[in-house]
């Protein structure tokens, strides 16, 4: 069915929507970019062409090539347009109120066999498909920024999605060069759920003045050989992002470990969103100097062999995506393949879990508790199912048995 697709809409010309028109087109797909007005589009259209270019002066696409790209793109101010599409992925701002829109006249402009695809990162696709007469036909589809480069791509079916529709979705993102993982509509779905705990967690860390932002992120770089650390990548992604799927994962879960961290919120309310705004931990603050924090948590830190900064912020991570797991939501595999291709993560949850043994990680999760620093109050079961078995003549354990 994907070699018969002719033409693919995206709703939505942003940063990520202009990304995964892009994607689609480069793919062979005739695309058509829909945006509200004409400003709009424009700005959708240089983000795209912005792009392009930039392939094309690094050596990663041919004059020639581009042009076919350019040859398979239109855009248009008018869904209308739509109208014989084979394939839509919205990319509206995550507001329910604009998606209502948006999915109400995709319903009733597109032929009934066209698959309509949601790239939301953190709203009920359950709930999106409920506003058409085609509920068995709506997926998630959800792309990682930039959309060109990141290789993941969730899709995210809900229980009335038809096997055939994920069949398709999934043949499709193979096709424009994703790695998909196929998962249930809950909040966060894989990779936010557990990345952006963890973010929040590294900003719990910082309002506390347990470290300074630079020592933070150093020591997560160090602890899992991230190429950035959480509060630089808290600006990258967009505060208010991140506050937004924090308090999805509220809503959905009433668990004290989903509560925002002030600071967070502060900020946000500020307009201090990050490189958007040129204001967050490091936007608009390059020739301050931080000092280093010197308070009660700070000097802990420092001096209390079980606990490593870096390792308080792996350690939680690292139990939520057993929970995760354990839970049937998701196979070690998919786990650590969203955080792999998703967020740049040299080795996965499960992997770095293997690498420490689930004693290490538990003492740290423990002793987090025991001095206030983590709302988990106990580890994951499965998470303490990879404990050394104490009885006498047992085997040595400690590796990590999630891959069966």
């Amino acid at each position: 069915m994907v070699q018969e697709f002719d033409k693919v809409g995206v709703v939505g010309l942003g940063t990520m929507g202009a990304g995964i028109a892009e994607v689609f087109a480069r793919a062979g797909f005739n695309v058509i970019g829909v945006e509200i007005d004409q400003a709009a589009l424009d700005r959708g259209r240089g983000h795209v062409d912005k792009s392009l270019s930039r392939a094309v002066s690094r050596g990663k696409l041919t004059e020639e090539e581009r042009a076919g790209i350019d040859a398979r793109l239109s855009f248009t101010t008018s869904r209308e347009d739509l109208a014989d599409a084979d394939f839509v992925v919205e990319a509206v701002p995550e507001r329910m109120d604009i998606k209502r829109d948006v999915f109400g006249d995709l319903d009733r402009i597109c032929p009934p066999g066209t698959i309509l695809a949601t790239n939301t990162s953190s709203l009920s696709v359950t709930e999106i498909a409920a506003l058409t007469g085609r509920p068995d036909k709506v997926v998630g589809l959800h792309f990682f920024n930039p959309a060109p480069v990141m290789k993941l791509a969730e899709v995210i079916t809900t229980v009335s999605t038809s096997s055939d529709t994920v069949d398709v979705v999934t043949e499709v993102a193979k096709r424009i060069g994703k790695t998909p993982i196929a998962v249930g509509d809950r909040a966060g779905f894989v990779a936010n759920a557990l990345l952006v705990p963890y973010i929040n967690d590294a900003v719990r860390l910082y309002e506390r003045k347990v470290a300074s932002r630079e020592d933070i992120d150093a020591a997560v770089q160090k602890a899992a050989g991230l190429p950035m650390g959480p509060l630089t990548l808290a600006d990258l992604v967009g505060l208010d992002v991140c506050l937004a799927v924090m308090d999805v994962l509220w809503e959905e879960y009433r668990d004290p470990r989903y509560v925002a961290a002030p600071l967070l919120r502060r900020m946000v309310a500020a307009g201090r969103l990050g490189r958007k705004s040129g204001q967050g931990f490091y936007a608009g603050t390059e020739d301050q100097a931080e000092p280093r924090p010197t308070g009660r948590f700070a000097e802990m830190i420092r001096e209390e062999e079980t606990l490593d900064l870096g390792e308080i912020l792996i350690a939680p991570q690292i139990d939520d995506a057993m929970r995760m797991i354990g839970d049937g939501y998701a196979s070690a595999r998919d786990v650590d393949t969203a955080m792999r291709f998703g967020c740049g993560y040299p080795e996965g949850p499960t992997e770095l879990l293997e690498k420490r043994g689930a004693e290490s990680v538990v003492t740290t999760l423990v002793a987090m508790g025991e001095y206030g620093l983590t709302s988990v109050a106990v580890p994951a079961p499965l998470l303490m199912d990879q404990l050394p078995d104490t009885e006498e003549g047992s085997g040595q354990g400690g590796g990590c048995a999630c891959h069966g």
